[in-house]
């Protein structure tokens, strides 16, 4: 069922590529289509996983000489992360309901990008987690250069650089861990179990675990993410928050940390109490929390002020990994389910219901104009928006957070404290984001920002209501019902951490 996720989206990527030009009625509904089926059977799979263990779903020899297998499974984890990717889908093509621009070939791109996603959370054979793994990166760099704003090829091709470099760094290690293992195979559980040097690891484990967290938005790497975020339509900003990132964060956990966890052993010294690859991973997603707080702050572009908070967000994921305990691990799986959704949606919020009306994403441009008066919907879902991921009791933000923290405390004291400034300085920024963009009390006339424009703002329509509802909907059941996620991850964290992989 869960391999159809994969198929439908290239199948859907391929007719929308084929459409005549001018269909775009056509082509917003197909994509809506695909989009549906594939969150369909997301919520069947992972319905008919809740209980079990890893199922192996496809497993054909693809290139037998070097042990290469098409080989798609599933456990928890990546259950859940399937279950993302089809929400993220779904409402990525609703906020995307405007695009007029090539609309068909914007949704073939869109659905090339989800199939290549879907297919990474499902790879248990190394060399096809890395096809699938290029494949999500491709599309990102014509989304934005194509369709997107502010220095869109710039950020295309910084995106893409950052990402082909980390994955580079990647495909370096796989390589030499392929033929360290002797194993002549690229399956992920056997390589987990050939029982590599730990010489071998301690250098490989930070080679790979780096490469992936480059796409994760690991500080100082970070500075692809925000740029990115601000340049692309935001139906793609949507997914580089929603999924993509998490496709970084996804391969530190699956491949970094299942085939060298001994790279986290002690290096046998300490400097200023750094004595591991485990402390120097964990002061830089610490520093990353802190940094993207601070630098969201000062933000004078509302759609920046998103894109830092995204850095810090992703820094609570690290974080949560680096603890190496099962209430850290799964704390920093459900971060990336709350993250995936809450950043999507205020990336909604911004860049579709509020940008597109008002054509400025200056905060002191948007002060002159009482959105919420004008805009109200719009402001209240901000405030639901930015008080769940502030991480407020009853959202998912707060379940996710407070494991992370909670597992954090166990290793090391310090780390919690700091995570913690950078959560205070998070109600600091939403709340003046906030502030300015919805409920400022500036009073002026229509000549002191003639650009803006006092012209009635569009009302909001269907697809953004829809959306919105979806995604807070989503927050709120688990934010209150957490167990429904837990009960997945839980047991595939226990496994990955005891040893092989699974």
């Amino acid at each position: 069922m869960l391999a159809w996720t994969i198929y439908l989206s290239f199948a859907g990527a391929l007719v929308q590529a084929l459409l005549p030009k001018g269909r775009n009625a056509l082509a917003r509904w197909l994509a809506l289509a695909v989009a549906v089926a594939g969150l369909v059977l997301a919520v069947g799979g992972f319905a008919a996983g809740m209980g079990q263990g890893r199922m192996v779903i496809v497993d054909l020899p693809w290139v037998p000489a070097m042990g290469i297998h098409y080989l798609l499974a599933a456990d928890g984890i990546s259950r859940v992360l399937v279950l993302l990717t089809g929400l993220a889908a779904v409402a990525g093509v609703l906020f995307s309901w405007n695009i007029e621009l090539r609309t068909n070939e914007f949704f073939a791109f869109f659905l090339a990008l989800i199939g290549g996603v879907y297919g990474v959370f499902l790879s248990f054979d190394l060399f096809l987690l890395f096809v699938f793994y290029e494949i999500a990166i491709v599309p990102k760099y014509f989304l934005i250069s194509i369709w997107g704003s502010t220095r869109r090829e710039y950020a295309a091709m910084k995106l893409a650089l950052y990402s082909f470099v980390g994955s580079s760094m990647v495909l370096i290690g796989l390589l030499a861990a392929y033929a360290t293992s002797g194993s002549h195979s690229t399956g992920l559980i056997a390589l987990a179990h050939a029982s590599l040097p730990v010489s071998f690891q301690m250098w490989a484990f930070p080679l790979v675990f780096t490469g992936f967290a480059i796409l994760a938005g690991m500080w100082p790497f970070h500075t692809w993410a925000p740029t990115g975020h601000v340049a692309a339509p935001t139906g793609a900003s949507m997914l580089l928050a929603g999924v993509v990132m998490k496709l970084g964060a996804y391969g530190c956990l699956r491949v970094a940390m299942s085939l060298f966890p001994r790279g986290l052993d002690p290096w046998g010294f300490s400097y200023i109490g750094i004595g591991s690859w485990r402390d120097v991973f964990a002061v830089l997603a610490v520093i990353g929390i802190v940094y993207g707080a601070l630098v969201a702050l000062v933000q004078t572009d509302f759609k920046f002020v998103i894109g830092y908070s995204s850095v810090s967000h992703m820094g609570f994921v690290l974080l949560g990994l680096m603890t190496l305990n099962q209430i850290g691990v799964t704390g920093a799986v459900m971060q990336m389910f709350s993250h995936g959704i809450l950043a999507g949606l205020l990336f909604a919020i911004v860049g579709r219901i509020v940008y597109e009306r008002t054509h400025t994403r200056q905060l002191a441009e948007l002060e002159a104009l009482h959105l919420s008066r004008r805009l109200p919907f719009a402001a209240w879902a901000f405030v639901i928006a930015g008080m769940a991921s502030m991480g407020l009791p009853g959202f998912s933000g707060f379940v996710a957070e407070l494991q992370v923290l909670v597992g954090a405390w166990k290793v090391q004291p310090w780390w919690t404290a700091a995570a913690g400034v950078g959560i205070v300085v998070g109600v600091a920024y939403t709340w003046r984001a906030l502030q300015k963009a919805f409920f400022s009390d500036v009073r002026v006339t229509p000549d002191d920002h003639p650009r803006t424009g006092w012209h009635d703002l569009g009302a909001i329509t269907w697809p953004e209501y829809t959306g919105v509802a979806l995604l807070v909907g989503v927050s709120l059941f688990v934010g209150l019902y957490p167990r429904i996620l837990l009960d997945t991850i839980e047991p595939a964290v226990k496994a990955l951490l005891a040893g092989g992989g699974q």
